[in-house]
């Protein structure tokens, strides 16, 4: 028995073993197998083994899922080879608004204090959240809901016009959040309260264009989630 997998000219891959997953709707295992048969005859599996966690590292390295070794600044809060987390100080930037509108129009390209925030990238999606602290969060840290449009109740962003570095690493982070104010915010993304000013989102903002002060965390909204649930909740998916 010969069983093989041919990928271009030059790679012959052999069948050497099978994984089989077992589960009952809330939990899982996997066992690994030997595929054994005769030269003339059908493949068989060979009695299960449980997985090491040298094989799953092995694996892993095969299928190209290798996060390379990286020298981490004091930015980053967390980091696995499916996402990376950071904050930013509270600071001054500029942004930029579309969609047409007066309202927007006033508001566009002008200079405005930010809060401090918490970035993450979970594959290629980018999630934003606000601190009510200009300082490194911990991981039981209550979030606020960033006060950008394009950020949903989940603080995923809609990405639009946004250009954004091909990689993910801590390396391109300020790329990302570049991208992130270089792009347009055009509107509000469902039923999410961006803001608690009694005017509302864009009167808060025209209110703090080219302001030389601090941004008014008292008009955060409470994003009902801790650093550690930001970080999780993806991984549940």
């Amino acid at each position: 028995m010969e069983a093989q997998v041919r990928i271009g000219a030059n790679r012959r891959f052999i069948l050497r073993n099978a994984l089989l997953v077992y589960g009952d709707g809330s939990g899982a295992f996997a066992t690994l197998h030997e595929v054994r048969g005769e030269k003339e005859g059908a493949p068989y599996l060979g009695p299960g083994q449980s997985l090491t966690t040298a094989f799953l590292h092995l694996l892993a390295r095969g299928l190209g899922v290798r996060m390379a070794p990286e020298i981490l600044p004091e930015n980053v809060l967390a980091r696995t080879p499916d996402l990376i987390v950071w904050w930013t100080r509270a600071q001054y930037r500029c942004m930029f608004f579309g969609g047409g509108s007066d309202e927007a129009g006033k508001l566009n390209g002008r200079t405005y204090p930010h809060p401090a925030l918490v970035f993450k990238i979970w594959g290629r999606d980018l999630y934003v959240r606000a601190l009510a602290a200009d300082a490194r969060p911990s991981a039981e840290t209550r979030l606020m809901t960033a006060p950008y449009w394009n950020t949903d109740s989940r603080a995923c962003v809609c990405q639009g016009s946004m250009r954004v570095p091909e990689e993910v690493s801590a390396q391109s982070i300020a790329g990302w959040e570049a991208a992130f104010f270089a792009s347009e915010f055009t509107h509000p993304s469902g039923a999410v309260r961006l803001t608690s000013h009694p005017g509302g989102f864009a009167v808060l903002w025209s209110s703090l264009a080219d302001c030389k002060g601090p941004f008014p965390t008292e008009f955060l909204v409470d994003a009902k989630q801790t650093l550690r649930e930001f970080i999780e909740g993806d991984e549940e998916r």
